[in-house]
């Protein structure tokens, strides 16, 4: 008899939970239109765009940090944090129950022309991908070999979240142009007050 190298079944099955909890809850996910699912798509890469090695829980504060060449997500906030170690503190993020994030910039980093500015650049570039692309659920992410594990599961969630609210809606498999225009037609065939 031949003995199981894997009694306790370990090994695939931690990232298979990962997997199934990052898409539990998102049976219900509401339809978003258009504009709502680039923001929040924009903001989440972003996030994700940042290095963190730990599980995100939806509800519960992160702070992002700014150090040269790199963002990365924390568990301390800045009055725990000196900035020489822990670098620019750019604003808190949050995962939120859809699995996408929020991210509420510091005031003095909103008020820094040169980051907003930034920024608007990276936003800019981001539109530019999305009009290029011949389906918005092209620019979702799928898989993202570079990401760390937790990054690459969230990137999941998100990808799946915001996949789910796109079918909802109507626009899943519209490019970005055609997914305007139904925003476009929609919002001038509502009645005015």
């Amino acid at each position: 008899m031949s003995k199981n190298p894997n009694p306790d079944g370990k090994g695939a099955s931690p990232v298979l939970a990962t997997l199934h909890e990052a898409r539990r809850g998102l049976a219900s996910v509401a339809p978003k239109h258009i504009e709502q699912v680039t923001a929040e798509l924009f903001t989440s890469l972003f996030v994700l765009e940042s290095e963190f090695r730990f599980k995100p829980v939806s509800g519960k504060p992160y702070y992002l940090y700014e150090q040269p060449e790199r963002f990365w997500l924390g568990i301390t906030p800045p009055s725990m944090m000196s900035a020489d170690v822990g670098g620019r503190f750019v604003g808190v993020c949050e995962l939120q129950s859809d699995l996408t994030w929020t991210l509420e910039l510091d005031d003095a980093v909103a008020e820094d022309e040169d980051f907003m500015a930034w920024l608007a650049a990276k936003r800019a570039a981001f539109e530019r991908r999305l009009g290029e692309a011949e389906t918005v659920d092209d620019i979702l992410p799928v898989y993202e070999a570079r990401l760390s594990f937790y990054r690459r599961a969230s990137a999941f969630g998100v990808a799946h979240s915001l996949g789910r609210s796109m079918t909802a809606s109507g626009i899943s498999g519209l490019s970005y142009d055609e997914a305007r225009g139904l925003l476009t037609d929609r919002t001038s065939r509502e009645p005015n007050d």
